[in-house]
């Protein structure tokens, strides 16, 4: 049975598919038929760091994986500048951070120190 799975290493995003170990004959050769038809140039996926933001400037930033705030930099009221961060998510064990996606003004922040998110999550408005 094979299974995909997103990994994140060093920051980097990678998508895997991961083979049962004991599986037989038929699903080994399946599986690298499509290795072999997928082309070899294919790049890494950039960690996603931060919710995309509509047009305009202002957005919902979207907790990007589950995770525990361990830092909230921002107040309601405060300007950001796209890049800024804004939270820290502490996810496996890694601190990843959470970035403004535009030039704005924070609008409302959900995201508490210490709070358990769910992947989606909103975290923080910025308008």
């Amino acid at each position: 049975m094979i299974k995909n799975y997103n990994i994140v290493v060093n920051g980097n995003a990678y998508e895997v598919q991961v083979e049962e170990l004991g599986a037989s004959a038929e699903s080994i050769a399946r599986l690298q038929a499509q290795v072999a038809s997928q082309p070899t140039t294919k790049k890494a996926v950039a960690p996603k760091k931060v919710a995309s933001a509509p047009e305009g400037g202002s957005g919902s930033v979207l907790a990007p994986m589950p995770g525990t705030i361990s830092n909230v930099n921002v107040s309601v009221g405060q300007s950001v500048s796209k890049g800024d961060i804004l939270l820290i998510l502490e996810a496996m064990k890694m601190e990843n951070e959470i970035l403004a996606p535009s030039d704005g003004t924070v609008k409302e922040v959900k995201a508490t120190k210490g709070s358990s998110v769910s992947s989606g999550d909103l975290l923080v408005t910025i308008g």
